[in-house]
C-alpha cells in the first residue's frame, strides 16, 4: 500500500473515530417511557439544553428571569413543559414572542405549559417568576443559619419539584446539561450542582456550567454566606463559617471513599466531589445533587460515625446520576442499587464489622417498613405503580433496603468477583442514560444470569410482596455484644459503662431499638442517668431514644422538652416523621399537634407536607 493509499486511509480513520461522542456527552436516544408524573411528551419534542438567567431576590423571596432550552423537534407544532405555581410572563421560540397556555390546575402535578412552535423551532424561552407557594425553595431568615448573619437559600427538586422553580420537562428520563447566570446579593455566595466556585466574587454575579446530562430533579442551587476547605484535589466541603473546620474534619475521608468507589465500579465521571452542610431544615440526610451533595449538619457528630450518608450520595454518582431510573415506579434502580454500593465502600474504607452494622439497622427498618403496609402489601413491591399517587409514595425502605437485600442475595448467589464485573459493565454500559425495571431485568438476565447457567427468582424479588425466603443473611458480633449488655442490665438492674465505651453510632441504635416493651420507667431513667442519652449529642442516637421514650411512656404526660426542642430545631424528614409517628401511635397527637404549631415554620416543604398528612393539618 502506498503513502498515499495510507494516508487517505489514516484520514477515514480519523473520522470515523475521531468523531465519536464523549461518553460524558452521551444522550438517550428518543425512545421515552410511559410517563405519570409529568405533562411532557419529550417523544415529539424534549428539552436537550438549559441557558438559566435568573436574580434571586431575598426581599421578596423570588426568583426571577429566563429559561432558555435548545430543544429536539420531532416535526412538532408545541412542546410541552411542567409548571406549579410559577407566573409565566412571556415566551418567545428562536426569539420571536410565540403563544403558550397553562393548563388546569393539578395539585399533585402543577400545571402543564403548551408552547406554539414550527417544526423548524430550535429554542424556546421562558420569561417567569416563583411565588410564595413554590415549594422546591426554603428562604431562610439569619436566625435559622448556624452563624445567625445572613439569609439563606436551598432548592430541593427531588422528586418532582424542580418544576416549582424552573419550568421545565420535569421527569427523571429527560437529560439535559446547562449553564446558568445567578446574581445574589454581593456579600453571599451561590453554588449549585455544576462547577461551582470557591470564593464570593465582589458583586454577587456567579456562572456555572453542567457539561454532563442530567435528570432535572438534580439542578440545584444553594445561596448562603459559606465559605470552602478542600479536602484533596477533587473533593471539599461548603459550610457557614462556625460549622467548616467541623465540617471539615468528619468528611476528611472523603477521597478515600471516591478511591474506594472507583476501585470497585470504575472512574468517577462528575470530576468534582463535594459537600455542602446546609441549616438543619434541610428535609433529606443528603441529596445527590451531581457535583455537589446536600447534606443535613445533623451527621455532624464529631467522630465520623455518620458518614456513611456521605458514602451513600457518593454512590448515587453511579447509582442516580450515571444510570438513572426511567420513572418513580423504578426508583428502586436508583435507591437499591446505591445502598448496596455505600456498603460496599464502607467495608472498603471502614471494614466489614461497620459494614454489616450498617446494613442490619437497614434490614430491621425494612421490617419495620413491611409492617407499616401490613394492609396495604403491593407497596412492598419493589417495582411499584405510582398511577395517581405522589412519587413520594416510593420513597421508603422497600426501595432502600428491600432493594438492597435483593442485590446482596444475587451477589451471594453468583460469587462477588462475577456480580462486581457485571455491576461496572452496567454502569459503564447505561452511563448517562436512563432505564426501566424492565430493561434491568433483561440486563441482568443476558449478562449475568443465563452466562453462569443460574436460576434465580429475580420475577418474585421485584413484582411480589414482602420478602423471598432466599434472602441473604446478615449478621454482627458487634450487635451481638450489644444485645448482651442489655440483657446484662435487665437482669442486674446495673451496668458496667466500661462495656459501651468504644461503641459505634450503630451499636447505640442497636441497643437503644432493642429495648424490651416490658422496660419500666425506672429502666430507662437508670439507663439515661448512666449514658446521659436524654442529651445526647449525637442527632441518630438522639431521635431512637426520643422514639423509646415515648414507646414506653417514660415523660408520662409530660412532654420532655429536649424532644420539643430537637423538633423545632430539627427538619430532617426521617427524624421527625419518626418522632410525630411515635406521638401519634402513643395516643399523644394532642401534644404532636403543639410542637408541630411551633416547628412548623421550620421546615421544608417536603417535611412540612409529610407531617400535615400524617396529622391531619390542613394549610
Amino acid at each position: 500500500m502506498n503513502l498515499t493509499k495510507n494516508a487517505i486511509l489514516f484520514t477515514l480513520l480519523l473520522l470515523v473515530f475521531g468523531c465519536q461522542p464523549d461518553p460524558k456527552e452521551k444522550i438517550q436516544a428518543v425512545n421515552y417511557a410511559e410517563e405519570l408524573h409529568s405533562y411532557a411528551r419529550p417523544n415529539t419534542s424534549a428539552i436537550k439544553h438549559l441557558n438559566l438567567d435568573i436574580d434571586v431576590d431575598f426581599n421578596s423571596e423570588i426568583i426571577k428571569g429566563i429559561a432558555t432550552y435548545s430543544i429536539e423537534n420531532q416535526n412538532a407544532t408545541e412542546i410541552i413543559l411542567d409548571t406549579k405555581f410559577l407566573e409565566i410572563d412571556a415566551v418567545e421560540a428562536d426569539g420571536k414572542p410565540t403563544t403558550f397556555k397553562l393548563g388546569e390546575f393539578d395539585e399533585q402535578l402543577g400545571q402543564s405549559l403548551t408552547i406554539a412552535i414550527t417544526n423548524a423551532t430550535k429554542s424556546i424561552s421562558i420569561n417567569y417568576r416563583t411565588t410564595n407557594k413554590t415549594e422546591a425553595l426554603q428562604w431562610l431568615s439569619p436566625q435559622q443559619t448556624a452563624d445567625k448573619t445572613h439569609p439563606f437559600l436551598f432548592t430541593q427538586g427531588q422528586a418532582i419539584l424542580t418544576r416549582t422553580w424552573i419550568p421545565i420537562q420535569d421527569s427523571p428520563q429527560i437529560r439535559i446539561t446547562y449553564d446558568a447566570k445567578v446574581k445574589v446579593p454581593k456579600e453571599l455566595m451561590a453554588v449549585m450542582s455544576a462547577e461551582n466556585p470557591k470564593t464570593k466574587t465582589a458583586d454577587g454575579s456567579y456562572s456555572f456550567k453542567m457539561k454532563q446530562p442530567i435528570s432535572p430533579y438534580l439542578i440545584a442551587l444553594a445561596v448562603g454566606d459559606f465559605e470552602y476547605k478542600a479536602v484533596s484535589d477533587r473533593t471539599g466541603v461548603y459550610a457557614e463559617k462556625s460549622l467548616i473546620d467541623k465540617a471539615r474534619y468528619e468528611f476528611e475521608d472523603m477521597e478515600k471513599m471516591v478511591l474506594a468507589a472507583e476501585n470497585l465500579y470504575g472512574d468517577y465521571d462528575w470530576d468534582q466531589f463535594d459537600v455542602i452542610v446546609l441549616p438543619p431544615s434541610f428535609p433529606f440526610g443528603g441529596m445527590e445533587n451531581p457535583r455537589l451533595t446536600f447534606a443535613t449538619p445533623t451527621i455532624i457528630a464529631g467522630d465520623k460515625s455518620l458518614t456513611s450518608l456521605i458514602a451513600h450520595e457518593l454512590a448515587h454518582s453511579w447509582s442516580g446520576n450515571l444510570v438513572t431510573n426511567a420513572t418513580w415506579n423504578d426508583f428502586w434502580l436508583n435507591e437499591g442499587f446505591t445502598v448496596y454500593f455505600e456498603i460496599r465502600i464502607m467495608e472498603a474504607v471502614y471494614g466489614k464489622d461497620r459494614a454489616n452494622m450498617i446494613a442490619l439497622i437497614g434490614r430491621q427498618d425494612l421490617s419495620d417498613e413491611i409492617e407499616n403496609f401490613k394492609n396495604e402489601p403491593n407497596r412492598t413491591k419493589l417495582r411499584q405503580d405510582l398511577k395517581g399517587k405522589s412519587p413520594d409514595d416510593a420513597m421508603n425502605s422497600i426501595a432502600y433496603d428491600k432493594g438492597y437485600l435483593f442485590l446482596r442475595t444475587l451477589e451471594e448467589t453468583v460469587g462477588r468477583d462475577k456480580f462486581d464485573a457485571f455491576l461496572k459493565n452496567y454502569f459503564k454500559t447505561h452511563a448517562f442514560s436512563t432505564i426501566t425495571t424492565e430493561k434491568f431485568l433483561s440486563y441482568l438476565n443476558e449478562h449475568l444470569l443465563e452466562p453462569n447457567n443460574i436460576t434465580f427468582n429475580t420475577e418474585e424479588w421485584i413484582y411480589k410482596s414482602g420478602i423471598p425466603s432466599n434472602q441473604a443473611s446478615i449478621t454482627s458480633d458487634k450487635f451481638a455484644n450489644a444485645e448482651k449488655v442489655l440483657q446484662q442490665f435487665l437482669e442486674s438492674d446495673t451496668i458496667d459503662t466500661s462495656l459501651t465505651k468504644d461503641w459505634t453510632t450503630l451499636e447505640w441504635v442497636h441497643f437503644i431499638r432493642n429495648f424490651p416493651k416490658t422496660m419500666t420507667t425506672e429502666d430507662m431513667a437508670r439507663i439515661d442517668k448512666a449514658f446521659d442519652l436524654s442529651n445526647a449529642t449525637n442527632s441518630h442516637i438522639a431521635m431512637v431514644w426520643f422514639e423509646q421514650a415515648l414507646n414506653l411512656d417514660y415523660h408520662g404526660n409530660n412532654v420532655d422538652q429536649n424532644i420539643e426542642d430537637f423538633l423545632i430545631r430539627v427538619g430532617r424528614r426521617w427524624y421527625v416523621n419518626t418522632l410525630f409517628k411515635a406521638f401519634k401511635r402513643n395516643g399523644k397527637t394532642e401534644e404532636a399537634l403543639a410542637i408541630y404549631k411551633k416547628s412548623r415554620e421550620n421546615y421544608h416543604s417536603v417535611t412540612a407536607t409529610t407531617i400535615d398528612e400524617l396529622l391531619g393539618v390542613k394549610n
